[in-house]
């Protein structure tokens, strides 16, 4: 799978997360902080990292900065991308189970090595629920990108 990770600070645990993703034999593009030369902004590199997703450059994305939470925000600016902040890894298995989730949003203020792997784990082998309902709301954030109906 095509991964886009970005990070606004070259911190260890953000190291860790390329080398684990690229153990677990994914092709990873880096943005920010973890690449040469680009702009390591929370906004700026959260935003390549969704672009890749929604350019089909990526398959998808993991966003990181101190709370997680601006780069969640960045992410879910791009159009057709829903990131999900996720802090354990029932929260990342329900985000791709319900919430067809297709960028992780880390915090690297909270996460440890350990913690990464388990998120990792869940996220990886979640899938997108099939049940309506869910498939329904899925499919109303779609709508909710065009704007008021």
């Amino acid at each position: 799978m095509r991964i886009a990770v970005s990070s606004d600070m070259d911190e260890p645990v953000a190291r860790q997360l390329l080398d684990e993703l690229r153990r677990r034999g994914h092709t990873v593009t880096a943005y920010g902080a973890l690449r040469a030369d680009d702009r390591a902004d929370w906004a700026w590199s959260a935003g390549a990292a969704a672009r890749a997703v929604a350019d089909d450059g990526a398959d998808q994305a993991v966003v990181c900065c101190w709370t997680g939470t601006g780069a969640s925000i960045a992410a879910n600016k791009v159009p057709g991308v829903r990131a999900a902040l996720c802090g354990d890894a029932y929260t990342a298995e329900g985000a791709r189970k319900w919430n067809d989730a297709n960028a992780l949003a880390l915090s690297l203020r909270t996460l440890s090595g350990p913690v990464l792997v388990e998120i990792l784990d869940a996220w990886f082998c979640g899938a997108p629920s099939q049940e309506p309902e869910d498939k329904d709301n899925v499919a109303h954030l779609g709508a909710l990108e065009g704007g008021p109906s």
